[in-house]
């Protein structure tokens, strides 16, 4: 399980530092990106297992960065799920239809939010 590289992208550094901490225990890897031109680049630099993809970022968000991700033929196989406080009725729905593996609401539940992701990985890994 543990040892695969993820990648975060968040612009709230108490966020980030809350996921990398929470993942880092669990015994993952952790590449951090603060925007959504940086997580696409890293992600294609890199191939992480999993892209953590905030939803409300500056500039290009989450949902559009998704789109882009889905389109490279060298990140279109990445999980990607969806890191978001927007959890209003709909949202889940418009993150899977970006191409999102999944939703996490924040603020991230800390006791499951390890096990959580795991999933993600493990369900990637089935396919």
């Amino acid at each position: 399980m543990a040892g695969e590289k993820i990648l975060i992208v968040e612009d709230n550094s108490m966020n980030l530092e809350l996921a990398t901490d929470l993942l880092e225990a669990a015994g993952y890897f952790v590449i951090q990106a603060g925007s959504a031109e940086e997580g696409i680049k890293l992600a294609r630099a890199d191939s992480p297992d999993v892209i953590l993809m905030d939803i409300g970022l500056p500039g290009m968000d989450g949902l559009e960065a998704t789109r882009v991700l889905k389109q490279d033929l060298a990140t279109k196989n990445i999980p990607v799920i969806a890191l978001t406080a927007h959890a209003m009725q709909g949202d889940e729905e418009k993150a899977l239809a970006a191409g999102c593996a999944g939703y996490i609401a924040k603020p991230i539940n800390t006791r499951a939010f390890s096990r959580t992701v795991s999933q993600f990985i493990d369900s990637d890994r089935e396919n």
